[in-house]
């Protein structure tokens, strides 16, 4: 059975049990701030086992994205390295919300196992939870009763809470679980060892396949347990271990999931797939991996960044790339070709892999390219640590400045070490490395308190498009703690406040009762509640209030998510429809607009985008809002959709004229509100992808009248009237300046050159000087050499300070270098702990800086040492 027909035949079978399919969610989560990445398919149900959503459907089954590679689920280390961790993989689930539970979960599972797949009875083993005497509960008989009428009880095993009671989190959802694992081991194995026996044991063969979580309770902060008003049932099968077990397999890798990837790496590298531990074997597992990973974020509309989830895509794809270098000798860019083979295969089930694949292999070809040039630099900065070493060890902090820095593992640092016959410090490397993400995770952790729920509330109602004041009562509140400060997050009953979401910062405000008023310092969407963050909770959270948003900063932002909105229509009328929104920002002081396009805006196209935004802008266009349109019909009007956002069945139109977009954002009632668009600043984030930063409105106005200003002073000061001349004329005396300055330095060289010639002196058979001049670093460099020309056996040494900063250049002649074994890096490495500096360079020329030129003399004086 091939995976195309494994995924059909799990999608078909629960439709036939009159469950909703839903699409995957973006494996990007946008609007969780626990979560980073969808790394179970449930994320995309959070909201409705929490409460925060109304449920539209009672039953559901998809394949959901995931991806694992932070926080609990931190796998990436081991991928590649065995067979069965991955970054991204597919979750096959089914989910109940209270209505079926453990009877039809247990048995739907059984049935499709066992009639549709036809996997051997023989070779599965169940677990139920034992129960907990901590938590207070009991062995889970139910479920291990309903199994008792399927299988032998000897199949049954009861397990703890490690193995099997499920939690979303340290708070939320949970309940008791039952695993089936199943069996791979050839029959001579089984003989030896029952299954049983192996059953969570970390054996490669006896693996589990399919968890049903039974959600029945509510974890609190304080440990404690609470029955959820209604029970239900969330399930996970992973698609990859489904796939090895229905194919004969003995690796996941082994499966056509990865071998059309893996037999074109080995096409590409001229290396065999020799399924072992080898450095090449992992080299080719880890790429044929995290390939996919990257290219869905991509797709999903995450590119590769320093910061947050950009720079956890980015660290999986450098791990390709390192392993492709360093064990597959691949020098030059591959890896992007892969994306053809992906959407082949993924392409029907998942669509957006086909619509972006031309974005995606111009992301990856251009970070692989970036990435190869920095690896080459690690190396010289490697090679130029090994020289000036007086050891066999390399420092645990020189190893994490390369993996920090450049990029390299461990492994790399460690081969290219022995190459040159030292080791490194790896356990100093792992203490430094313990130490970042230790600093990384007290960055991200926020701590909460339980809600403490004050008036009883379905859902939180949103009225901010209408009104920007309403009468409210505090539903919940409790107290966070994030970074050492502690704050608290209020929910209202109803809202004039707008969350922070489609690009758009949340409302500021004020919450006022008749004693008090509490500042509203931004609001956002947390699993589906109206969240409003402050500083302190009100002294009476019973009370009546009012929610006034604060009018000036929601109609600035308005304005400029409505620019946004012209922007967008304006870029593809002018470069193309191939122009597609990939991020955004806005907020009252300015909006940010990350599109797909393949090279630079040219001067004249923005002129003209800008110009189409503001002709726009003066017809004052009318604001067509249609709300709780159905997604078909906002589909026929034409509206922008975007990769990477997940729409419900009924969404918001935005319409000015012919820019029509699904967004759930502020605007202005009509494109005149929007006032003047100015365009700041345009250039690239990433391979295609390309950003615009522009201002509206007042902050616009600003900006026209502080030009104005400019102008003025700059005609006052020039007193000419004609700017451009008077810009010319200053530039033509500047350049007559510099080139008379040039002349007077060059003479001035010459003397110096000459003075220093004559104090040049001679030790143990060595031409010798040592001395401070008032050159710069060219200067110094240029009169080294004409030294060098003229002056047999020379061991110069220069000392110079410039702009408060110290430096230090040495030059050696070839003769010496090979007689003395006078190395010039050597030297000014030496020399330069005198200003608390560094440098290195070359045998026969080299330079260091310092920030300590008060050590300048210091350093001149012991010059000498090397030939005395």
């Amino acid at each position: 059975m091939t995976s195309k027909e494994i995924r059909r035949v799990f999608l078909d079978f629960f439709k036939s049990k009159e469950h909703e399919i839903v699409s995957s969610a973006p494996m990007v989560i946008k609007d969780d701030p626990t979560l980073m990445f969808t790394n179970a398919g449930m994320n995309q149900f959070k909201d409705l086992f929490l409460g925060n959503s109304e449920i539209t459907f009672k039953r559901a089954a998809n394949s959901q994205k995931c991806l694992r590679v932070s926080g609990k689920h931190n796998d990436l280390e081991e991928v590649g390295v065995d067979t069965y961790h991955h970054t991204m993989f597919e979750m096959l689930g089914n989910w109940s919300f209270g209505d079926y539970f453990k009877e039809d979960a247990i048995k739907w599972a059984w049935e499709l196992l066992t009639e549709r797949y036809n996997i051997s009875k023989e070779d599965l083993y169940i677990t139920i939870f034992q129960g907990d005497e901590e938590d207070g509960l009991p062995e889970d008989l139910e479920a291990k009763n309903i199994w008792l009428s399927l299988v032998q009880e000897e199949r049954i095993l009861a397990c703890d809470k490690k193995d099997n009671f499920w939690e979303m989190g340290e708070t939320g959802p949970c309940g008791p679980c039952s695993e089936i694992h199943v069996d791979l081991r050839s029959e001579e194995e089984k003989a030896k060892i029952p299954g049983r026996d192996l059953v969570n044991q970390d054996h490669p063969q006896v693996i589990e396949i399919w968890n049903l979580v039974f959600m029945q309770f509510m974890r609190m902060s304080d440990r404690s347990l609470k029955t959820l008003p209604a029970q239900h049932i969330d399930t996970g099968m992973g698609f990859e271990r489904l796939a090895v077990v229905l194919q004969g397999k003995q690796s996941n890798y082994d499966t056509d999931i990865f071998t059309p990837l893996i037999q074109s790496i080995e096409k590409r590298s001229n290396i065999t797939y020799k399924r072992s531990d080898s450095k090449q074997d992992i080299a080719i597992r880890v790429i044929s991996d995290h390939v996919r990973a990257v290219a869905f974020s991509i797709a999903d509309g995450q590119l590769p960044s320093n910061t947050g989830a950009g720079y956890v895509i980015r660290r999986i794809l450098r791990r390709a790339i390192r392993y492709a270098f360093s064990f597959l000798e691949m020098k030059e860019a591959f890896i992007y070709e892969l994306v053809d083979i992906l959407e082949q295969q993924l392409g029907e089930a998942f669509p957006e892999m086909s619509k972006q694949k031309e974005l995606i292999k111009k992301v990856i070809k251009e970070e692989e390219e970036n990435f190869l040039r920095t690896l080459d630099k690690g190396i010289q900065r490697i090679n130029e640590y090994i020289k000036g070493m007086n050891n066999d060890l390399i420092d645990g902090a020189v190893v994490f400045e390369l993996y920090d820095t450049y990029g390299f593992s461990d492994d790399l640092t460690s081969l290219i070490a022995s190459e040159a016959g030292k080791k490194v410090d790896l356990e100093g490397f792992k203490k430094h490395l313990e130490a970042q993400k230790e600093r990384s995770r007290a960055a991200g952790k926020i701590e909460t308190d339980d809600w403490v729920e004050v008036y009883k509330d379905d859902e939180s109602e949103f009225v901010g498009y209408d009104q920007l004041e309403a009468d409210v009562k505090i539903t919940k509140y409790r107290k966070i703690k994030a970074k050492g400060k502690e704050g608290y997050q209020l929910v209202l009953n109803i809202t004039p406040f707008y969350p922070e979401g489609g690009g758009q910062v949340g409302d500021e405000g004020w919450l006022k009762s008749a004693n008090e008023s509490i500042k509203v310092n931004t609001t956002k969407r947390e699993n589906n509640l109206l969240v409003h963050y402050t500083d302190v909770c009100p002294e009476n959270p019973q009370a009546a209030f009012k929610a006034i948003v604060d009018a000036e900063k929601r109609s600035s932002s308005a304005r400029n998510h409505s620019a946004t909105h012209l922007l967008h229509e304006a870029l593809r009328s002018v470069l193309g429809t191939h122009v597609e929104q990939k991020g955004s920002l806005v907020s009252p002081d300015y909006l940010r607009f990350d599109f797909s396009h393949f090279s630079k805006v040219k001067p004249e196209e923005l002129k003209e985008v800008e110009d189409r935004v503001n002709k726009a802008i003066l017809a004052n266009i009318p604001l067509d809002e249609r709300r709780n349109t159905p997604i078909a019909e906002a589909q026929e009007l034409g509206a922008m959709m975007l990769f990477g956002e997940k729409y419900g069945d009924t969404v918001r139109v935005i319409k000015f004229g012919s820019s029509i977009e699904l967004c759930g954002g502020t605007h202005v009632k009509g494109t005149g509100e929007v006032g003047p668009f100015r365009i700041v600043s345009e250039g690239a984030v990433a391979a295609g992808i390309r950003r615009i930063e522009a201002i509206s409105g007042e902050r616009s106005m600003e900006v026209i009248q502080q030009d104005r200003q400019l102008i003025q002073e700059l005609t006052a000061q020039t007193k000419q009237q004609d700017l451009l001349k008077a810009v010319s004329d200053l530039q033509q005396k500047n350049a007559n300046l510099e080139q008379e300055l040039a002349s007077f330095k060059k003479a001035a060289a010459k003397d110096i050159k000459s003075t220093i010639k004559s104090e040049i002196k001679e030790v143990n058979g060595v031409s010798f000087i040592a001395k401070r001049v008032d050159l710069d670093a060219a200067e110094i460099k240029d009169m080294a050499f004409e030294l060098k020309g003229e002056c047999e056996s020379l061991f110069a040494v220069f000392g110079t300070e410039t702009d408060g900063k110290a430096l230090i250049a040495c030059l050696v002649t070839e003769d010496l270098v090979n007689s003395k074994a006078l190395h010039a890096g050597n030297v000014v490495k030496e020399l330069a702990k005198h200003i608390q500096g560094g440098g290195g360079g070359q045998a026969f020329f080299a330079t260091a800086g310092g920030k300590r030129p008060e050590g300048l003399d210091d350093a001149i004086k012991n010059a000498l040492n090397f030939i005395s």
